[in-house]
């Protein structure tokens, strides 16, 4: 599997944070931090796929499939640190920053009180997002 910027596992984690993840029993949907737009995300056994644009297009696992995997247990993170990335607007940030996500991850925990732990904790996740087993299919129907 293809390896998403690294800073993808923090917006995950903010979605986490706001409430943003609707689990359903065979699917979710993930909605967007300005709220504009929703990803439908779909599993089964060691398959997934999702309608953001990092995943269907970049080909790698964008927010909305690494914030479902930590709801669903498979990628393990610390719910207490997650949640200390609720209200982040990356959308905004994002667009900002053209896309530079590391310096758009900047801004965005700058004034953060928790900001060490946040990196520490994402840099953790992203190591085991390393080392999972997961095949990224591009289109949704694939999964039904």
């Amino acid at each position: 599997m293809k390896q998403p910027p690294k800073e993808k596992v923090y917006e995950a984690f903010s979605a986490i944070a706001d409430g943003r993840v609707n689990m359903k029993e065979d699917h979710a949907e993930v909605t967007s931090s300005n709220g504009d737009k929703t990803y439908e995300v779909q599993w089964r056994d060691n398959m997934a796929a999702s309608s953001d644009p990092a995943t269907y297009w970049q080909g790698y696992p964008g927010y909305p499939l690494i914030a479902v995997w930590i709801l669903q247990g498979k990628l393990q993170a610390d719910r207490t640190i997650v949640s200390y990335t609720a209200g982040i607007p990356w959308k905004k940030l994002n667009d900002a920053c053209k896309r530079d996500y590391a310096r758009a991850l900047e801004l965005a925990l700058q004034d953060n009180p928790h900001r060490d732990e946040i990196l520490k904790e994402g840099e953790k996740v992203n190591a085991r997002l390393a080392k999972m087993d997961v095949t990224l299919k591009r289109k949704l129907p694939a999964l039904r």
